[in-house]
């Protein structure tokens, strides 16, 4: 017997990170409502990320072209070269309009009880870029993986890797967030804020 495809669509909806059964059940019955031609282009889209987007030959991104669009950009300092976890944490920073360097994706963080260690990560793809024999050497190599356990431990180990080089490693700063109240900051958030203070 065929599956309902209203019900086929919601099963594979409900397959996505963070959607449950009704958020699938709710998709597909926009999908079907919506105006003619939406789920063709939909559908079209989800096979051409599929079909045409690899990994960046030079900074591990997601991208069609290769190199990427910021690895081929010359204004971008090759000097600096920001280490991030994946890609949308890439494009976060990219939102901030405020860092003009060059990028590196590592594609997760280590964890052990995950069973992802550096060897699951693009690291020695890094390593390669540090230590080439590019015209412009990179000076410094800015970690902005996350600030929870994982993230550490990948900066505890990239900056254990990487300064016998000579290459200075400086880490993102960590602290209060924008908005956010003093009295409902975690211990671990305050420490760092002010470990992490500046001149004004």
């Amino acid at each position: 017997m065929t599956p309902d495809p209203i019900q086929r669509l919601t099963v594979e909806l409900a397959k996505l990170p963070g959607i449950g059964e009704k958020t699938a059940q709710r998709l597909a019955f926009h999908i079907l409502r919506a105006k003619d031609g939406y789920a063709l282009e939909l559908s079209r889209a989800i096979v051409d990320v599929v079909e045409k987007v690899r990994m960046c030959s030079v900074c591990c991104s997601l991208t069609e072209a290769d190199p990427c669009g910021i690895c081929s950009d010359r204004r971008r300092d090759d000097r600096i070269l920001c280490v991030v976890e994946n890609v949308p944490d890439l494009l976060a920073i990219e939102r901030t309009r405020e860092f003009a360097g060059r990028y590196h994706v590592l594609h997760g963080a280590l964890s052990p009880l995950e069973g992802v260690g550096p060897d699951q990560l693009r690291i020695q793809e890094l390593l390669r870029r540090l230590g080439g024999e590019a015209e412009t050497r990179v000076e410094e190599v800015i970690v902005a993986t996350n600030p929870d356990v994982e993230g550490e431990a990948t900066a505890l180990y990239l900056t254990r890797l990487i300064r016998p080089s000579g290459i200075r490693v400086t880490r993102i700063a960590q602290g209060v967030p924008m908005g956010g109240d003093l009295e409902y900051a975690d211990q671990v958030t305050l420490a760092r804020a002010l470990t992490g203070r500046r001149e004004m």
